[in-house]
């Protein structure tokens, strides 16, 4: 299966290649639940203008694949985040880290 890169951002230009590139929050939920799962790779800004954040993604892939046993969220999914915000930088990757941690347990 062909790996999908996603580059959520409301305003910067992805550098490097990307698959799908978003720039709301409803936009990437959209594009997985039409999908049935997440991309392989997300590149996550936080703050997507207004009062949209990125963890409205992170939240949902998480409700989704804990809903699916599991099966939303691939295996070998990766993920950066290039937000300018530190704190909300550091809540995405701390969502999501430790509920890979114990998914993998």
């Amino acid at each position: 299966m062909k790996q999908i890169r996603m580059y959520i951002d409301d305003i910067r230009e992805p550098k490097g290649e990307f698959d799908i590139i978003v720039r709301t929050s409803n936009e990437a939920i959209d594009w997985m639940f039409a999908n049935e799962a997440s991309p392989n790779f997300i590149s996550f800004d936080h703050d997507l203008g207004g009062d949209d954040t990125a963890m409205k993604v992170v939240k949902f892939m998480v409700s989704a694949d804990l809903d699916l046993g599991g099966e939303f969220i691939p295996e070998d999914f990766e993920f950066n985040v290039h937000s300018a915000n530190p704190v909300g930088a550091a809540n995405i990757e701390g969502y999501l880290n430790a509920y890979l941690r114990t998914r993998k347990v």
